[in-house]
């Protein structure tokens, strides 16, 4: 059951005030640890967006480091709607002219009409496979490695509808059906799933009337020339795409001529009367763009490192880590690797040979008219990053940057370092609070005590106080 405190009405004093005020002296120190933790929050957190600009640093320079980055390779095509062109890096810088002959086709068959999707046909087995046929349709070869489908159409199986359905349910075929209709009524179609000569495809019926090759029951299905059978009419044959490169004719199953020359694949898209002009060039614009990311991050990073250790003498504000030796260590270490002189070129040496100069601020700018010349050396500008060498001193710019970023963010690196110290730093803090908030409480909890026998004492002396003089008021009347 709660009680009610009534400490100074004994006394008359304004115990509360007076405890609530020794306790608040109590807490200062408490107070002081509160600051202090705020303050390590704010470095680990400046500590925090450091390494996040140092990591985005580390990969840009990662980019600059792999070969693939120097080797990437750029396309053109005079007539992207006929020929569209694309490279892998390290493709060999060439010019073409493509010519396109044909495209490539797939084999599609088309029945007799019938009156429509629900006529019967006929009931028996087809057998579809993939292969080629020899120009003159004398004969069909069937692909090394595939094997024939036999689909059984029977009873309630046998309209239009339904032989469309269970052939394109059937795993395996070679072959899509669907259905045509026009004023002569419904056609089933074939059409190989592939283009190319090597995916034509052949039809056999075993027809339930006794008949494989007449033009009723399940064989008007079927297309097999060689043995009689062709109710199924072909209309478009398989063929493969043909195209022209620099006077030599060059074929492919599809529309997609891949690797025809080395690195190089070509998409064929419509047939051309005259040639189209396919260039392949390195790709400049995306190493430029590579190393505008590293002066980016570069510049990132310097410019966050010296707004957090930034001291304004005439407001005399100073940013979260000034005077923080780690992070004022980086801030050197940065420099100095970037301004270092490299063996990795016997072309480039400096910054200032590819066009970067180093600002008041510690920034990088980028010269493009120096850069542009610099491209034109392009093997001396990428071991001018690149260069990897057992002697520091002969390592590109890029390789060093890669080494000191990835030491500073390693497991043991200045990074990780820093910002374990400053959380045990913390933990520390955070036990000393919890230690003085319950001296605190003792305290507060002693002060009411001794408060309280205070009060007690008071009571009893003031109760003394007005007997005696009562007893003298008595007195004085006798």
């Amino acid at each position: 059951m709660a009680t009610i405190s009534s400490i100074g009405l004994g006394s008359g004093l304004d115990v509360d005030t007076i405890i609530t005020q020794l306790v608040a002296l109590e807490r200062t120190p408490i107070k002081q640890l509160q600051a202090e933790a705020t303050k390590i929050d704010s470095k680990l957190s400046a500590f925090g967006r450091i390494q996040s600009s140092l990591d985005a640093l580390r990969t840009a320079v990662r980019t600059l480091t792999d070969s693939s980055t120097w080797r990437a390779a750029s396309t053109t095509s005079s007539d992207p709607a006929a020929v569209t062109v694309s490279a892998t890096p390290g493709s060999t810088p060439g010019s073409y002219a493509v010519q396109v002959n044909a495209l490539a086709t797939a084999q599609m068959n088309a029945t007799s009409a019938v009156a429509g999707t629900s006529t019967p046909i006929g009931e028996g087995t087809l057998t579809i496979d993939v292969g080629s046929w020899a120009a003159d349709l004398s004969g069909f070869t069937p692909r090394d490695g595939s094997s024939a489908i036999t689909i059984t159409i029977g009873p309630g199986e046998d309209t239009l509808e339904k032989i469309r359905d269970k052939i394109n349910n059937t795993s395996g075929v070679p072959v899509r059906a669907s259905i045509v209709n026009d004023a002569s009524g419904a056609r089933l179609v074939l059409q190989s799933r592939e283009t190319g000569e090597a995916s034509g495809f052949r039809v056999q019926v075993a027809d339930a009337d006794g008949n494989d090759a007449d033009a009723s029951g399940l064989s008007r299905l079927a297309y097999d020339p060689p043995q009689g059978a062709a109710a199924n009419a072909l209309t478009q044959a398989g063929r493969n795409a043909s195209a022209t490169i620099n006077g030599l004719v060059v074929e492919s199953a599809s529309n997609a001529f891949s690797n025809v020359i080395d690195g190089v694949s070509l998409t064929l898209s419509k047939v051309t009367s005259g040639t189209v002009d396919i260039t392949v060039n390195r790709d400049t614009t995306s190493m430029r763009k590579s190393i505008d990311n590293f002066v980016g991050a570069y510049n990132d990073v310097i410019k966050l490192i010296r707004e957090q250790t930034r001291y304004d003498a005439t407001s005399g504000s100073a940013g979260t880590l000034q005077g923080d030796r780690t992070a004022v260590g980086l801030l050197s270490q940065l420099r100095a690797s970037i301004g270092e002189s490299s063996g990795a070129s016997s072309v480039f040496r400096r910054l200032s040979d590819i066009g970067l100069s180093i600002q008041t601020d510690g920034t990088l700018k980028l010269a493009s008219s120096t850069l542009d010349e610099g491209f034109g050396k392009l093997d001396e500008l990428q071991k001018f990053f690149a260069g990897d060498d057992a002697t520091p001193g002969n390592s590109g710019l890029a390789v060093r940057l890669r080494a000191l970023t990835e030491k500073l963010l390693g497991t043991d690196g200045a990074m990780s370092t820093r910002q374990d110290s400053l959380r045990q730093i913390k933990s520390s803090n955070t036990k000393r609070q919890a230690t003085l908030e319950d001296r605190v409480t003792l305290t507060e909890q002693r002060l009411r005590a001794q408060y309280q026998a205070l009060d007690a004492s008071m009571a009893k002396l003031n109760n003394l106080s007005n007997y005696v003089s009562q007893q003298i008021t008595l007195w004085n009347k006798v």
